[in-house]
């Protein structure tokens, strides 16, 4: 696989990575994420989701699959249920319902036909919850699926893994520090 992380282990620290809403941010010593933290990724896709370097490095591992789609849909459901704005309500379900439930949306997502319809009949009048079902759904089906093959792949388990006895200490150490500097955006920015 091309896109491994062992490729990060030759970049500069100075690794910019982007968010999940596509802001740029340089990532500071500080904001390393400790290996127990890495570890408690692999107790459930809660936990890997709701901390921002690990919904990155998830993500990561969704775009060389060619699959993230999923992970996408996901938090655009998160944002939408942080709308304010009754009057946002329509739009911002119409524009989510348009790229990823419909028939014809540029990024759809696996449902099943009864959730597809009952997803399309909450259209007529969206509320917070109207994609609470499909949501759901995709959540379990990361879950039984993409999660595991993350936790097998080098997008984690170099994250987790102690660094390779073989290099020098000074090598091992900023190399496997800068991993995880960088796993927010592995791809895009980093490689």
């Amino acid at each position: 696989m091309k896109h491994r992380l062992g490729v990060l282990l030759q970049k500069s620290e100075s690794c910019d990575y982007g968010s999940s809403q596509g802001k740029k941010e340089k990532v500071s010593p500080s904001q390393r994420v400790s290996q127990e933290e890495v570890k408690k990724w692999a107790e459930s896709l809660e936990n890997l989701i709701h901390h921002d370097r690990g919904l990155a490095a998830f993500r990561a591992f969704l775009k060389s699959e060619y699959s993230e789609e999923n992970i996408e849909f996901w938090v655009s459901c998160e944002d939408y249920k942080k709308t304010k704005s009754p009057a946002k309500l329509s739009t911002k379900a119409r524009k989510i319902y348009d790229e990823f439930i419909s028939v014809q949306a540029t990024k759809e997502v696996n449902l099943d036909s009864c959730t597809r319809e009952k997803t399309s009949h909450n259209m007529l009048e969206p509320t917070l919850s109207c994609f609470d079902e499909a949501q759901r759904k995709i959540f379990t089906l990361m879950e039984k699926d993409s999660y595991r093959r993350f936790l097998k792949s080098p997008y984690y388990l170099d994250l987790v893994s102690p660094p390779r006895a073989g290099c020098g200490p000074e090598n091992c150490k900023r190399a496997h520090a800068h991993a995880l500097d960088c796993n927010s955006n592995i791809i895009s920015q980093c490689a």
